[in-house]
């Protein structure tokens, strides 16, 4: 397999799971990591832009939610987004420092549109979170961790 797609694959599958989509990159990044094909940073940069990107749909979804909350479609249910809601409420955008959260983490940043946070706050915010989560996995993977 070439590096395009490889790493084509990577930011597509941590687009995919930042968004309200069920999907599994951290399953994804180890594998990359054991494989040890690609550089550790390249991966872990590649993987945290598709997850930071994936998590502005979410964001942009929460914005115009009022359209979209009694679709079918809309993975988000109204007692989980009532939840994240109340929690960005009282934690406000540092509650965006747990959108990594594999519970919580989606709904949360629905919210943070909903309640119509900054983009630029919540990029920042987002990117840090995602980030770390990827840099912790990647250093356990490779044994720099224990």
């Amino acid at each position: 397999m070439d590096d395009i797609a490889i790493l084509g694959g990577l930011f597509a599958i941590a687009f995919v799971a930042a968004t309200i989509l069920p999907a599994q990159s951290e399953a994804a990044l180890v594998g990359l990591l054991v494989a040890d094909t690609h550089p550790a940073i390249l991966l872990v940069a590649v993987a945290s832009i598709g997850n930071v990107l994936g998590a502005m749909v979410n964001w942009a979804l929460g914005r115009g939610v009022e359209r979209f909350r009694d679709r079918r479609w809309f993975p988000i249910g109204p007692a989980a987004l009532d939840r994240a809601t109340g929690w960005y409420r009282r934690w406000g955008r540092w509650s965006l420092l747990l959108s990594w959260a594999p519970v919580g983490g989606d709904a949360l940043t629905v919210a943070a549109g909903v309640l119509r946070e900054p983009l630029w706050s919540f990029v920042l915010l987002v990117t840090i979170a995602k980030t770390a989560r990827y840099v912790a996995l990647a250093a356990t993977t490779l044994g720099i961790l224990g």
